[in-house]
């Protein structure tokens, strides 16, 4: 596949908007097969130690970027420490990334529990039995708190399956994007987008 190049004056003016074309772009495409191109890696800081894991963005708008997770998890905890984190989609097969850095926000619990509620009751179960980021045992443990939860579903129904409070969503608001298009010859395209005085603005980076 020939990488395109960037041309930034053909960019929209607004990173979400350009976020969204390249997103569905991606999501249409026929050619090549993803599994979850809404996989994101999310990067934090506390006491200046980084760490990093993959999560899953369940929804994006002008208002920022969001993902669910365990407040008492480790990324919770330092998140709620020092909201300032970054996330970096990464799509090998078009050779493209976006990073996006900004300050993370809760999310109001309202938004957790619809969102709960859409869940397949497999994850609902998964992460009411889990207490994220907590050493136990053995896998044993899991798997008994597992039953234990699908036996209560199966007599009280998948309502009974209630969201944990410690569970809920969090939103990154963006402050920095840069859209990167990889080249074969190692002249990558990067342009970012930076906040002045309340707009956006535009420029190319070297590679």
């Amino acid at each position: 596949m020939k990488e395109p190049f960037l041309h930034i004056e053909q960019m929209d003016p607004d990173p979400f908007i350009q976020f969204d074309l390249w997103f569905k772009d991606i999501s249409l495409r026929k050619d090549v097969t993803f599994e979850e191109i809404n996989a994101v890696a999310v990067a934090t800081c506390r006491d200046n130690k980084p760490s990093c894991r993959m999560v899953l963005l369940k929804k994006y708008d002008k208002d920022g970027f969001s993902f669910y997770t365990n407040y008492n998890s480790r990324k919770g905890q330092e998140i709620l420490d020092n909201p300032n984190a970054c996330m970096c989609f990464y799509w090998p097969f078009v050779t493209r990334q976006v990073r996006i850095e900004g300050v993370i926000e809760k999310l109001p619990p309202e938004m957790a529990d619809e969102y709960w509620k859409e869940r397949p009751l497999n994850s609902r179960i998964g992460s009411k039995a889990s207490h994220q980021s907590t050493v136990i045992e053995s896998r044993a443990v899991l798997e008994a708190e597992k039953q234990r939860l699908e036996l209560l579903a199966a007599e009280q129904g998948e309502d009974a399956i209630t969201r944990p409070p410690e569970w809920a969503g969090f939103i990154l608001k963006p402050s920095y994007f840069e859209f990167w298009q990889g080249q074969s010859n190692r002249l990558h395209d990067r342009i970012i987008y930076e906040q002045v005085d309340g707009s956006w603005t535009k420029k190319r980076l070297s590679p």
